[in-house]
């Protein structure tokens, strides 16, 4: 597999666009080849589909090259489903380890130190006021009621949000507050990671009837997915810690890695994207939290800093290694590529332009791409 976009990449138009839009196509086409910047902060991007239902995926660990180069291990990923969607081989992740990265999907908070570790100690947050832009200032892991998430928001709107976390059983599962989390490893019939399931870190859902309600196992998916009615706003899905490719070899035998995070994707993207709502107005978003690991990829591509609360973690520096993200939809034209610089506050910032929202903490970082004509590139 050639893992360089192709040199020219044209973007459909009808005659019966004004002169502005097409003008703003040929923009987004050049900024797609040329990682230039994309949308402006605080703005809209410059064009919106109508997706009313969105669905993001995360796995573990990978590195760009490692999922989606010619020796791939998860050939359905990187051959198959890539030919249906946009390839971002420019997104990156945030930090390291695992927890900020989720914690940044959903909220916008740059990450602590405790975060960083990964919140071995289900830790409330000690904190002392904000910065710009929307940083909540302190230590810990699991943030006051003040700190929002996408998930308040699409409440506040009259919106529908759902987690999906595989082995979770309990919804809204998660440690007793200042106790160790249990769920850092594995065990057979259990593979659940609390630090994989970012809205129990937010005290504005998990004190509320809210998290019960929205926070729930994987196996409530197919049936929510049966309708258009029951498919929530947006879906965020968590496979458990073998699925999702975070463990190698599994507590419970199987290979894991990418080897079996690609039957889990053959098993469940199906679902996915075979249902009414998906069908009919939505988008998927692959992507992996973050790079293989601090010491072998930090990289960052988006101006993010390491959040108001720390220097440098150590040798992990402030950002969570490249690892390319996947947009399939009816608005994305199969098999074409972004070059455009993209982290996971950009994934937040790109979901909250799609439902009308404010950008939260560094979704609203002035100069961060969010997802425009080189993503929803089908001219539909």
């Amino acid at each position: 597999m050639n893992l360089s976009p192709p040199p020219t990449r044209r973007f459909p138009h009808r005659r019966r666009r004004s002169f502005l839009a097409v003008l703003a196509v040929a923009t987004a086409a050049f900024n797609a080849l040329t990682g230039s910047a994309g949308a402006v902060p605080g703005a809209a991007s410059p064009y919106l589909p109508p997706a009313h239902h969105v669905f993001v995926v995360n796995l573990e660990n990978k590195g760009y090259d490692e999922t989606w180069g010619p020796g791939s291990k998860a050939p359905y990923l990187a051959t198959t489903l890539r030919s249906q969607g946009v390839l971002l081989n420019q997104y990156y992740g945030t930090a390291h380890n695992s927890q900020p990265n989720y914690a940044a999907q959903i909220s916008g908070q740059g990450p602590n130190e405790q975060m960083q570790a990964d919140c071995q100690i289900y830790s409330s947050f000690a904190g002392a006021g904000t910065v710009p832009p929307g940083q909540a200032v302190g230590n810990g892991c699991v943030f006051p009621a003040s700190v929002r998430t996408v998930a308040d928001q699409l409440l506040a709107r009259g919106l529908s949000w759902k987690g999906y976390m595989e082995d979770m059983g309990t919804p809204c599962r998660h440690p007793a507050p200042d106790t160790a989390d249990t769920t850092q490893k594995a065990t057979v019939g259990d593979q659940y990671a609390a630090r994989h399931n970012p809205f129990v870190y937010f005290s504005s859902l998990t004190g509320s009837p809210a998290c019960a309600a929205g926070d729930v196992d994987l196996s409530e998916l197919p049936k929510d997915l049966a309708s258009v009615a029951t498919t929530p706003s947006l879906s965020y899905i968590t496979p458990n810690l073998c699925n999702d490719g975070h463990d190698a070899p599994c507590v419970d035998g199987r290979p894991g890695g990418l080897t079996t995070a690609n039957e889990w994707l053959k098993t469940w993207i199906p679902t996915i994207v075979s249902s009414p709502a998906f069908t009919r107005d939505g988008i998927l978003v692959i992507t992996f939290d973050e790079s293989d690991g601090p010491q072998s990829d930090a990289s960052a591509c988006c101006g993010e800093g390491p959040g108001p609360n720390s220097p440098l973690p150590g040798i992990s520096g402030m950002g969570g290694g490249r690892v390319g993200a996947l947009v399939i939809s009816r608005f994305v034209r199969p098999d074409t590529w972004s070059t455009t610089p993209y982290n996971h506050y950009s994934l937040l910032a790109s979901i909250e332009d799609l439902f009308g929202l404010p950008k939260l903490g560094y979704a609203a970082s002035p100069g961060l791409n969010r997802f425009g004509l080189d993503v929803y590139n089908a001219g539909v």
